[in-house]
């Protein structure tokens, strides 16, 4: 009975290990997005999507090595990463703005220059 608990404990292992592979895998591929992402959009949310990679993967260390402080780590994370989305997102929407607001006044300004040299 003993063997088959510690055959199952050591599936689980090798499965958990498995999603940590593959998750990190992931988080290099947002990475790449983040640094070539045509746009500014995709950058935010390849930085976002990391972010609750590694949530997901904090909390795969948890419940592999049973250490219940990792959660409280994972949580603090999870509340930080939040934050910075909404940061980039809040820098991005005023340059964005900035930029309209600039292209705006400078179409303004051609109207309103005479086309003929004056007559």
């Amino acid at each position: 009975m003993g063997s088959g608990i510690s055959g199952l404990e050591q599936t689980y292992h090798v499965f958990l290990a498995g999603i940590l592979i593959i998750l990190s895998v992931m988080v290099i591929l947002c990475l790449i997005r983040a640094i070539i992402g045509p746009r500014t959009a995709d950058r935010v949310v390849a930085v976002n999507m990391m972010g609750t990679m590694v949530i997901v993967m904090i909390a795969v260390l948890a419940l592999m090595l049973d250490e219940g402080y990792l959660v409280d780590i994972c949580l603090i994370y999870a509340m930080i990463s939040f934050l910075a989305v909404i940061v980039l997102t809040k820098v991005y929407v005023g340059v964005y703005l900035e930029k309209k607001r600039r292209e705006d006044s400078e179409t303004e300004t051609e109207k309103e220059e005479p086309e003929d040299g004056g007559v």
